[in-house]
């Protein structure tokens, strides 16, 4: 299975811009993530909206917390934090969404697998500037998750190319990446990297330059 590339929108850039940035992103990336918890749903809507009519495939959209707009806008799926609703009752709702859900051990890993989550999110691993003053879980409670789960974990927090090859080697499915792209002085530049480092391990079955794993 061919690693996966998160990108998640930061909070900080203005959802306008970050959907600018995501159009010209994404051939490097297999999902772009709308988060934004002070945005109203009619403006995380109108912004998934414009992504799907700059030509980003459905398939790879991604609604943060949400159901409500992912359905809306018809969107691949929906990430749940801890304080979402369960991905039991997400499923309920909308079993047709790829479920995501955010987890920081190898225990909520597991409750997440038990309620029906397709993967987990799991961070955040290396230092982050989103999380200043909270330690890092590291490379090593990320392989313990990676071992017990029994879904896909995808790895955030601090991600950069010079990093995200060790998430691979540590077993991980994929990398969610949100500033080590949208704080990048280029972002295309930022995300190709990104890219290949995550393909440069055998386990990240690369498809070479200007491989898109749509």
């Amino acid at each position: 299975m061919q690693a996966e590339i998160h990108l998640i929108s930061d909070g900080k850039l203005q959802l306008r811009h970050f959907v600018e940035l995501a159009v010209t992103v994404q051939i490097w990336v297999d999902y772009i993530h709308l988060r934004d918890k002070q945005c109203p749903a009619r403006e995380l809507l109108a912004a998934a909206q414009e992504l799907l009519a700059a030509g980003m495939p459905a398939t790879k959209l991604i609604i943060n917390d949400r159901i409500d707009v992912a359905l809306a806008a018809g969107a691949a799926g929906v990430q749940l934090a801890w304080h979402s609703l369960s991905p039991g009752t997400a499923r309920r709702i909308a079993p047709q969404l790829r479920l995501g859900r955010s987890v920081h051990s190898p225990e909520e890993a597991a409750n997440a697998s038990e309620q029906g989550a397709d993967y987990c999110l799991f961070g955040h691993v290396f230092p982050s500037d989103s999380k200043l003053g909270l330690p890092a879980r590291g490379l090593e409670l990320l392989a313990e998750t990676v071992k017990t789960s029994s879904i896909p974990v995808i790895a955030i927090g601090g991600i950069s190319p010079a990093n995200a090859a060790q998430i691979i080697r540590q077993g991980a499915a994929g990398v969610a990446v949100m500033s080590g792209i949208c704080g990048a002085d280029d972002p295309y530049e930022a995300a190709k990297a990104i890219h290949m480092a995550v393909h440069s391990w055998p386990g990240g079955n690369s498809m070479g330059e200007g491989g898109d794993s749509e």
